[in-house]
């Protein structure tokens, strides 16, 4: 059952779409200690290392996506809409028995179990949000709820 994890994440992200919305472009740009750059990269970052793995054990070509085209929080989420989409399909159809099927993805030859990689995906994403929620105590914003509970996610 990791649907439930993938909408956890998925949630979180979309609560901070909707705070940063509030935060002065140059503080979502500017370079912060630790993570990948700044909050707006780190935002990115997660999108595309979520829809680059998935597609990648489907087999399918990873996507380049720039990061300079998608500068602004309306935009992030507007890519982070298009490709949940097609990131709930895929996990729709998940079963017991993909779990220990070894793939490979087109950026690296190392060989992968799914079921890793999508534990990894929602890890990675978890580690990112901690993240952002330093950064956003440092500017003084109130950070989105990493609670898993009550988000009826397993009713």
């Amino acid at each position: 059952m990791l649907q439930p994890l993938f909408q956890y994440n998925w949630q979180v992200r979309d609560e901070w779409f909707e705070l940063l919305q509030r935060v002065p472009q140059e503080e979502l740009i500017k370079p912060r200690v630790g993570g990948v750059e700044s909050i707006m990269y780190t935002l990115f970052h997660i999108i595309d290392v979520e829809y680059s793995w998935i597609r990648g054990i489907q087999g399918k070509p990873d996507i380049s996506v720039q990061y300079e085209d998608y500068l602004s929080i309306p935009l992030l989420k507007e890519l982070s809409d298009s490709w949940r989409t097609e990131l709930q399909e895929f996990l729709q159809t998940w079963s017991n028995e993909d779990e220990k099927v070894i793939v490979t993805v087109s950026w690296d030859e190392e060989t992968y179990r799914k079921g890793e990689i999508l534990r990894h995906v929602i890890a990675h994403e978890i580690h990112h949000m901690g993240q952002l929620s330093v950064w956003a105590k440092e500017l003084g914003v109130t950070p989105a709820s990493a609670n898993l509970i009550r988000r009826g996610l397993y009713e």
